[in-house]
């Protein structure tokens, strides 16, 4: 799988009402409806609702970019200054999900689908 960005998560309080709006603004309705997850497909682009993303330190949306070796990303990310958000772990079906921040406080996730 290349490494490009694949998934853009958004910390959400009120699924219900964002749901709403990205049915509205996608023009389609979530392929998986989840209490832990929310999830739209649209022209290739994987755009989630997370409730639970308030509480581990999500401030907006974060890009998740699929990476070969996330574990080895993970490293090089931690070795170049990035504050380790959340180590790598696998979030169901083997797909394994990290997030690290920049600097100046961005989240810049990355995950590796089986």
């Amino acid at each position: 799988m290349s490494e490009e960005m694949r998934t853009l998560i958004y910390p959400v309080r009120n699924v219900e009402q964002t749901k709403l709006l990205l049915t509205i603004t996608l023009g389609t309705e979530p392929y998986v409806v989840a209490p832990y997850y929310v999830g739209f497909r649209s022209d290739g682009l994987e755009i989630g609702l997370d409730p639970n993303g308030h509480r581990q330190g999500m401030t907006g949306a974060v890009p998740y970019t699929e990476v070969a070796d996330i574990k080895a990303t993970w490293d090089l990310l931690i070795e170049a200054g990035a504050e380790g958000v959340q180590e790598p772990k696998d979030v169901g079906q083997g797909k394994l999900v990290a997030s690290v921040k920049d600097a100046d406080g961005n989240m810049i996730g990355i995950m590796h689908t089986p």
